[in-house]
């Protein structure tokens, strides 16, 4: 029990790393979003992923070559969906507004990457008391992922920044469309640590520690994410002719920068350790958590910040009933876990 708790609570740090990576895209106002998004998307790959497999696993080149090429172009190809997702995101956003399209989405990446693993590798599991307490934790999530979508979007009207896809170039269906596209591609996070699970197998057997052997997986599934982001990125920066706003920047704009490049990987490296701490079904028990974790930090720091600021109570009391679901949520979620491991 002890270890189950232990990986609840590396859930925790890694959603909280999750939820506030991109709060420098608020805070670098002389910057474009693509600037401050290639920066963060460059550091990440290039900082956190390699070394950590590197100085952590040992004969990583040996490690991968005993896990045979399909398993690595998978875990690859899973983190180019998680990176393709996170594009569509942003599309879907414009199209259809942040209510609606956080709610479809995030509802998507929860059933994709924890309902949609399980049935396919555990299928059993499913009509299990486990299985099916897992099930309910979700649906109890989307509920209050819907409650805070309400009390965003009457935060927005309030605030004179109400969801409007007038001034979207994407028609609503289309944008409709790239929300589901984006649900679903996301989920490839997940994916990718479950199919890279025989990396993980192979890095223990040259002498790697638990802990590690998650690092060997994220590498591959970083490098292609984060890869496809740098690349967006920098399409957008030659579009935008953007380039030049770089020497606009301050000196904590790079603090940022290198703050979402350390927290976004980061966070997940943490959730793969959480997810092996928490037994043989943490990983689609605990990929919920960490999107519930991350949308509450994410959005407890938009208080924080003032975000909130001029708001009315009706508004603040949806935002507060949809935490007090998402908190019922992660308490089923770990009542799911206990179950599925008896």
């Amino acid at each position: 029990m002890s270890e189950v708790i232990i990986g609840a609570f590396l859930v925790v740090i890694a959603g909280c790393c999750e939820g506030l990576f991109s709060i420098g895209v608020t805070r670098t106002p002389k910057w474009n979003f693509e600037n401050i998004w290639m920066m963060g998307s460059l550091i990440a790959l290039l900082i956190v992923p390699w070394p950590l497999a590197l100085f952590s696993v040992p004969h990583l080149q040996q490690v991968y070559a005993d896990s045979g090429i399909r398993v690595i172009l998978l875990a690859l190809l899973c983190g180019a969906s998680w990176g393709l997702g996170g594009i569509f995101w942003g599309r879907g956003i414009a199209a259809v507004g942040m209510a609606l399209g956080v709610s479809l989405m995030m509802a998507l990446i929860t059933c994709f990457g924890s309902l949609a693993p399980l049935a396919i590798f555990e299928p059993a599991t499913l009509v299990t008391s486990g299985g099916l307490t897992l099930s309910v934790a979700i649906m109890v999530m989307i509920i209050g992922v819907v409650a805070m979508a309400c009390a965003g979007s009457l935060k927005e009207a309030e605030q004179g920044k109400a969801d409007d896809n007038s001034s979207s170039k994407v028609p609503f269906m289309v944008g409709l469309l790239f929300c589901i596209i984006s649900g679903v591609l996301s989920a490839g996070v997940n994916f990718g640590f479950i199919v890279g699970a025989p990396i993980a197998e192979n890095a223990v057997k040259h002498g790697a520690s638990a802990v590690a052997t998650g690092f060997a997986i994220w590498s591959l599934v970083f490098t292609a994410n984060f890869g496809i982001n740098t690349l967006y990125s920098l399409i957008l920066v030659l579009q935008n002719k953007s380039f030049g706003l770089f020497a606009k920047g301050e000196p904590s704009y790079w603090f940022w920068a290198l703050f979402m490049g350390l927290a976004w990987p980061g966070g997940i490296a943490i959730y793969g350790i959480a997810a092996g701490r928490m037994g043989e079904y943490g990983a689609y028990v605990a990929f919920p958590m960490l999107l519930l974790v991350s949308i509450l930090s994410g959005n407890v720091a938009g208080m924080v910040t003032g975000e909130w600021k001029g708001t009315s109570k009706k508004s603040r009391t949806w935002m507060l009933v949809g935490i007090v679901i998402l908190v019922v949520a992660f308490v089923v979620l770990g009542l799911a876990n206990k179950l599925m491991t008896e």
